[in-house]
């Protein structure tokens, strides 16, 4: 894969400020040069979310959305983005990461595991595929 011209958006929703810090720092380690964000509120979700290629749901949200849950939020913006973002949910149980898969998120990653092989992997893969459909798009 060839360096992308501009670093990859990641957009962190729903995550308390020392989750945030943590997953930022995990994001930052397994994607270089990447530009991370969060918002914690519907306002900031809508004006960063059109400008992100890869969006970090927490199951759990933190923060003031209309919305009840982070599969809510996944929902919205798998149908909304078109697959032009990545979206994925940050949660540590199983069968919350089975429904988000089934609602159109890509596999995620639990915060207790953030920093494991098979997280850094997972952003790595999302970033790739982040990547390739912003290439798509701006073809």
């Amino acid at each position: 894969m060839t360096e992308p011209s501009q670093p990859i958006n990641v957009l962190l929703v729903g995550h308390c400020g020392p989750d945030a810090y943590l997953l930022k720092h995990a994001v930052e380690r397994a994607i270089p040069g990447v530009s991370v964000s969060w918002a914690n509120d519907d306002e900031s979700l809508a004006s960063a979310s059109s400008d992100s290629h890869l969006v970090l749901v927490n199951r759990v949200l933190d923060g003031s959305f209309s919305a009840a849950t982070g599969h809510d939020i996944v929902r919205t913006l798998v149908s909304a983005s078109g697959q032009r973002a990545t979206v994925m949910l940050v949660s540590n149980l199983a069968e919350a990461q089975a429904a988000a898969v089934a609602a159109g998120a890509h596999p995620g990653i639990g915060k207790a595991d953030v920093n494991s092989e098979q997280s850094q992997s997972r952003l790595r893969e999302a970033a790739a595929r982040a990547a390739q459909a912003r290439g798509s798009t701006q073809s």
